[in-house]
């Protein structure tokens, strides 16, 4: 993937903080490397190594030069020398060293290599990701696969092929098989078509190029299609209407285009308006209602390399601003390829976040960026993620395997879904009798505390769940009447049964207040705990019981902050459990709250310990009226 890591991948050079190397034979192979040709400088930097005339110039130049070809081995080699040598690396060469490391499956050595990374760059937010996670790695390589995958041995060719998507049953690819083009000096293939092969008794035969107007004698990459089938958004280089548009540094970048079909042929190419040819902009993805479009683009203003945006597409076809996904996604490396499925998960590729070895590809949901794991993910680069839940496959490119002539080459392959369901029964009794309860509500929580499922026990008391075999659960009972009780499950495959006993509430109305488990929260937080809702759930049973029980809260704060703030604390606290307690079905009117702050600590204490800290962070609930 690295001979296109320019031009698809928008991951730029990255300064070598070294001075231009003064030597006649260094300046040839700079000429090489500033115009892309990176077979061509590889060869020149090599010859000075070879001669014993190598500097620190030349091995940072030559590691790159591998580095871009994805010869992981021989970057591994240069950019080791070069770190010994130069006195001023930057960030980006000391992460790339510990991405060949891993590429070449030396862990240890690729550890300790990000270990000094992140000593050297603690701002960087790839070296704060890896101390918040160091081993990381080992729970990677640790995770059950949820895929299997085979290459598409009839469809690849000998040269470089990447990008499949499908649509209406044809499957559309980007290829260098088309030998009537012009070699590029990246990698001395020819330069990128678009391709469709149709499907046939399960397999992708007679790939051939996309009718009309979409391929040039220059680059073209991955494609999306409109849900209507009519509109092609495709990447090409800067060239449109005969023109070859270079920047101010004469790097020719990337636009998007799109083509209508017209008559069985995609016709009518037109640039998008947030092109620029000073930035490149490339790799298309559509939302499932085909009204936003996301892509990739090292403009001004990103985060890294390049970063990840959407555009909204409005009705007639004009288009809104383009907005930056934001730092949950982007990072500062490369965030490339994205994919939208049919359910509206964003999947992309990125070297940024942590990952086996070159681009991993990584999904986005429930505002978390998780990393799909091996075997989607390998040492190499895996990108151009297609995937189709309602037909449990999809594909993925890689140039994972074999080198040759010093070139990683890319291939398609296809992934199965290998997911297991884990049927789980949760049976709900009561603790002092053994009696089944109905009519409980049954929650299962994944490990980030949301909820996925919720459900109702039948007259024998049971609940039954299909869940993914992937994840750890927390279940979650609570019923009239009854303590809240919850367990946790472990994520196998098969049918599981649990058993949750419930204990009969015992009487809490006391005179003045009802007495639950205290309501802690988190230090400098107003959010409702989910040990918190626990409790909270059990003053909603009682006042369920009570129609004419009202409650106020009393919220406190432990004295750490100035008494204003802790005091506006405690009263967004009550807020937040009042708001709960209504959210429940209780009427509005029948509870209230106020906020105290400090000033009425239940434990006096200085200094306090994190314990007393915590007692003193509490609501407490009085009777106002029974």
């Amino acid at each position: 993937m690295r001979k296109i890591y320019y031009l698809f991948i928008l991951g730029f050079m990255g300064s070598m903080t070294m001075g231009f190397a003064q030597n006649y034979d260094a300046k040839k192979a700079d000429k090489y490397f500033e115009r892309l040709q990176y077979v061509k400088a590889a060869d020149k930097y090599l010859d000075i190594v070879e001669d014993g005339d190598a500097d620190a110039y030349v091995y940072g130049r030559l590691a790159k030069s591998y580095y871009n070809l994805y010869n992981t081995k021989e970057a591994e080699r240069y950019y080791k020398l070069y770190l010994e040598t130069a006195e001023d690396a930057s960030a980006d060469e000391y992460y790339n060293y510990a991405q060949m490391l891993k590429a070449n499956k030396k862990y240890d050595l690729a550890q300790k290599a990000m270990q000094d990374f992140a000593q050297k760059f603690p701002r960087d937010g790839r070296a704060r990701s890896f101390m918040a996670n160091p081993n990381y790695m080992q729970d990677l390589l640790s995770k059950q696969p949820a895929y299997e995958m085979m290459a598409l041995e009839n469809l690849n060719s000998e040269l470089s092929d990447f990008g499949a998507y499908e649509f209406n049953n044809q499957l559309y690819f980007v290829s260098s098989r088309n030998k009537s083009r012009k070699d590029y000096g990246w990698n001395k293939q020819p330069t990128l078509d678009v391709y469709v092969a149709t499907k046939m008794a399960g397999e992708y035969t007679e790939a051939s190029l996309i009718p009309g107007d979409v391929n040039s004698k220059y680059h073209e990459g991955t494609v999306s299609i409109t849900p209507d089938g009519q509109t092609m958004y495709f990447t090409r280089n800067d060239y449109y209407d005969g023109d070859y548009e270079k920047d101010s540094t004469g790097i020719n970048q990337l636009k998007v285009f799109k083509a209508t079909l017209l008559e069985g042929e995609w016709a009518d190419v037109q640039p998008l308006p947030f092109n620029n040819s000073n930035y490149s902009t490339g790799h298309t993805a559509l939302s499932p209602d085909g009204r936003t479009l996301y892509f990739s683009s090292d403009m001004p203003g990103g985060e890294g390399q390049s970063d990840l945006y959407k555009v909204s597409i409005n009705e007639d076809g004009t288009f809104g601003s383009p907005q930056n996904l934001g730092t949950a996604i982007n990072t500062s490396g490369r965030e490339s390829f994205p994919f939208v499925d049919e359910n509206g998960i964003l999947y992309f590729s990125s070297d940024g976040h942590l990952g086996v070895g070159g681009l991993d590809v990584f999904k986005y949901e429930n505002g978390q960026v998780i990393n799909i794991g091996k075997p989607i993910n390998s040492e190499g680069d895996d990108f151009a993620f297609a995937y189709y839940p309602s037909k449990e496959y999809g594909f993925v490119s890689s140039n994972r395997g074999e080198v040759l002539e010093n070139i990683a080459n890319d291939n398609i392959y296809m992934f199965k879904d290998i997911i297991r369901d884990l049927e789980l029964m949760v049976h709900v009794i009561n603790m002092e009798t053994g009696e089944s309860i109905t009519n409980a509500e049954v929650a299962v929580y994944n490990q980030a505390e949301e909820k996925l499922k919720s459900a109702g026990t039948n007259a024998k008391g049971n609940a039954k769940f299909v869940l993914s075999s992937q994840e750890d659960y927390t279940v979650q009972v609570n019923a009239g009447e009854y303590e809240s009780n919850s367990a946790a499950v472990t994520s196998v495959e098969g049918p599981k049964k649990i058993t949750i006993e419930l204990t009969p509430i015992k009487p809490m109305i006391q005179e003045e207040e009802i007495v639950l488990n205290p309501i802690y929260f988190e230090f400098d937080k107003s959010a409702i705990t989910k040990e918190g809702a626990y409790e909270l759930d059990r003053l909603v049973a009682i006042m369920k019981k009570h129609d004419s029980l009202k409650i106020f809260v009393r919220a406190h704060t432990d004295k750490r902050g100035s008494e204003a703030y802790n005091l506006q604390l405690s009263q967004a606290r009550a807020k937040s459990t009042v708001q709960y307690v209504i959210d429940q079905g209780i009427d509005a009117s029948r509870i209230d709250g106020e906020g105290y702050g400090e000033s009425q600590p239940k434990v006096e204490c200085s200094p306090c310990t994190e314990e007393q800290y915590q007692e003193n962070r509490r609501s407490e609930f009085k009777i106002v009226k029974e």
